[in-house]
């Protein structure tokens, strides 16, 4: 597996994203999309071979970040300092957490514990929302 940072809605590179807060803030001017009505699944496009983020929300409470994994990409398994909570929004991905495998589909949700060890694998391609709460 290759590593990933967090650019807008361009492929990662580097696959632990939750090492260096700083790869998580966008280079551009943030995007507002408060007041809006959106599908998620419509901000980042499936690439090939990679894994696309668009950051909808970061503040110092917390992020929303929307992920496209290709086919068999993820992210190897890493810790967090901070609770997340992964929706699966089209595709199949099994969800590692301390060990314990977690197959989900799109619409299902799980809660990753702050300080656990955790990683994400691709079935088929899939998108996702994660959203991390910082306290």
């Amino acid at each position: 597996m290759r590593s990933l940072t967090l650019p807008s809605t361009t492929p990662a590179q580097s696959r632990n994203p939750l090492q260096d807060r700083q790869t998580l803030m966008p280079e551009k001017k943030k995007e507002n999309f408060a007041e809006q009505v959106i599908d998620p699944r419509d901000l980042v496009a499936y690439q090939p071979g990679s894994i696309v983020s668009r950051m909808l929300v970061y503040t110092k409470s917390g992020t929303i970040t929307i992920f496209a994994f290709d086919e068999s990409e993820g992210l190897s398994e890493h810790t967090a300092p901070y609770d997340a909570i992964l929706q699966v929004l089209d595709g199949e991905a099994l969800i590692t957490i301390t060990g314990t495998e977690y197959p989900m589909k799109a619409g299902d949700l799980i809660i990753m514990p702050a300080h656990k060890p955790h990683a994400v694998h691709a079935v088929t391609r899939f998108k996702m929302m994660l959203t991390m709460i910082h306290a």
